[in-house]
């Protein structure tokens, strides 16, 4: 049976999975990083790690994988192939989908994380039939991408949608890129356990206890909530007068507050739109899965330019 290998490299694991022609989900691994060796150790265990599920479906379906889809944290150039910087992966300038393609023996498409994320959303989950979406992560910080008629934009220098670094609040907290005032500042998963543990007292208190809290009624869980929400609200009214999607996807850790987060969220944006399209604003639907599941989809489209481009005289 032709299928891909499907991989998505996180900070601490790797989710892998053999994909068929439709998306399905033919085999699934998790194997650790490794980050603690250094980035060499990193590169060895994903190559390995590809080489195993190589082997496992040569065995299994009588045909090794036909192509490799790979997402990867951090910096990528999409067109070369190459992982420019990861910072908790401690890796630059690593042309990995030609490592890959040369022990795979078989050609390989590398994607940056949350743009593979968002494609599997747009075509398999919460955007599916969507002709424009955005679809926006809340976890440690905050990513983006965005959605054109199935396919997902990277930009001229592969950093579009990358929300989390809208200034909504001028001279306000300094922000690892540089700049002041961040959106990820304020409205992260990150940036709400912060505050949250601030004004409850509690230093092990993060965004999890902070949605619990609001929705029992606490007046400063309340407080702390309103302002990620007018911030998220502020970066996304500036997304949609830019972008106009129809559709508004939003995954990570702050996503899983449910209609904690959706509800106040959809007024606060309701009424900051004038002449703007009101979107759908809905949650993620593929959860951690859709980084994997983009990356096979990654594959299949590297093989269909592949076999259009070979037909085109």
């Amino acid at each position: 049976m032709r299928h891909v290998i499907a991989l998505d490299v996180g900070g601490t694991g790797m989710k892998a999975a053999l994909a068929g022609p439709g998306g399905e989900v033919l085999h699934r691994a998790r194997r650790a990083t490794g980050r603690a060796q250094g980035p060499d150790a990193v590169v060895a265990g994903i190559l390995d790690f590809a080489a195993e599920l190589r082997a496992y479906g040569a065995e299994r379906f009588g045909t090794p994988a036909c192509a490799a889809g790979v997402a990867v944290p951090g910096i990528v150039d999409e067109a070369r192939g190459v992982a420019l910087y990861a910072a908790n992966l401690g890796w630059r300038d690593v042309p990995l989908r030609d490592l890959l393609a040369q022990r795979l023996g078989a050609p390989v498409a590398l994607g940056h994380d949350v743009r593979t994320g968002g494609l599997a959303e747009g075509r398999l989950g919460a955007g599916r039939g969507t002709d424009r979406f955005l679809f926006v992560a809340l976890g440690t910080g905050i990513a983006g991408a965005i959605g054109v008629d199935g396919r997902v934009e990277a930009g001229a220098h592969g950093f579009a949608g990358e929300i989390g670094h809208i200034v909504v609040r001028p001279g306000g907290a300094p922000c690892p890129c540089g700049q002041h005032g961040c959106l990820e500042r304020f409205a992260s998963a990150a940036a709400v356990s912060e505050a949250w543990a601030a004004a409850s007292g509690d230093p092990h208190a993060d965004a999890a206890h902070c949605a619990k809290a609001v929705d029992s009624g606490d007046p400063k869980a309340a407080a702390v909530w309103q302002q990620a929400v007018d911030a998220l609200a502020d970066g996304l009214v500036t997304a949609l007068t830019l972008l106009d999607p129809r559709t508004v996807i939003i995954g990570g850790g702050l996503a899983e507050a449910g209609e904690t987060l959706f509800t106040p969220l959809r007024e606060a944006i309701r009424g900051r739109i004038t002449f703007q399209k009101q979107p759908s604003i809905v949650p993620a639907a593929l959860g951690d899965t859709a980084g994997c599941l983009g990356a096979g989809l990654l594959a299949w489209d590297l093989l269909d330019h592949t076999d259009r481009t070979e037909v085109t005289p």
